[in-house]
């Protein structure tokens, strides 16, 4: 397994878990977390065995947010150099979002702790939320002079609706694991100790019984479909996605397996098998 220091990396039953590991910190974000997050997803996407992703947190912490050890010049990062230039001016919570916004594979979010500022914003791209009863969560930018980053004023108001996402991000409090239910962010809350069980039951629901192209397809599709302005966008690559996969080897093996009241073997690999149209963000229209 890869040599981090700030997170943890491991697979199990075709599943990847991915620890933020900083527990004394209460796993606060730095910017070599950063870098070995990104590497991490680099690494789920190469390996075809793994077919699913869980991050959660070392310790009674998921993530308390960015590592305030600097001080008041935490975020001036012109402080610390004379012209940083506008690659330097990014924000390290922005591009693991948008690297995982990028990732083929599923992603389950275990939030074991309190999780605030980026701590939650880089949970936004992923598919699914499960939160302990001892979670925490605030997007508390506005109480630190900040405004939200990590992508999560793009991701925020659509995962849970505009109006919530404002009344989190403005009021900048810290709410419980419930209000995260009731409120959309998290799709269930349990007990500690059954929080990594349940993430890994929907892990393996996926990997058992799903072709990895077609969830591979499916993540970007309904991902990038939020963004477009008509239906039409949708049929469009619905037609190409249909069109391709309905010839290839994995429809077959879906089709019998079900026929034959047996588990499916599928054949085909993320990254040898996607179809010629994919990205298709980047590719010709639709003819």
């Amino acid at each position: 397994m890869p040599d981090y220091d700030d997170i943890a990396y491991e697979i199990e039953d075709r599943i990847a878990t991915i620890t933020l590991d900083r527990p004394d910190a209460l796993n606060a974000f730095t910017g070599r977390m950063m870098s070995e997050l990104i590497d991490a997803f680099d690494r789920v996407d190469a390996d075809d065995d793994v077919r699913a992703v869980i991050v959660t947190g070392r310790g009674r912490g998921f993530c308390a947010g960015a590592d305030l050890s600097a001080g008041p010049e935490t975020f001036n990062a012109g402080s610390r150099g004379a012209d940083v230039g506008i690659e330097g001016m990014r924000d390290g919570g922005g591009r693991v979002a948008l690297r995982i916004f990028e990732c083929t594979k599923p992603v389950i979010a275990a939030i074991n702790g309190p999780a605030v500022g980026v701590g939650i914003t880089m949970t936004l791209p992923m598919d699914v939320r499960l939160a302990s009863e001892t979670a925490r969560i605030g997007f508390v930018f506005a109480r630190r002079g900040l405004v939200p980053e990590a992508c999560s004023s793009w991701f925020l108001p659509r995962v849970v609706g505009i109006s919530r996402a404002m009344e989190w991000v403005a009021t900048g409090r810290v709410f419980p694991a419930a209000e995260a239910l009731e409120g959309g962010l998290v799709r269930s809350v349990h007990a500690p100790d059954d929080l990594l069980p349940a993430a890994r039951a929907l892990a393996a629901e996926i990997a058992d019984n799903t072709s990895a192209v077609s969830v591979a397809l499916s993540r970007q599709m309904l991902w990038r479909m939020l963004g477009a302005d008509h239906p039409m966008e949708a049929h469009k690559i619905d037609s190409r996605g249909i069109w391709a996969l309905g010839q290839a080897p994995d429809v077959a093996e879906g089709v019998s397996s079900f026929l034959e009241k047996r588990p499916p073997r599928f054949p085909m690999k993320v990254s040898t098998d996607l179809p010629d149209f994919y990205p298709w963000w980047e590719d010709r229209p639709f003819e």
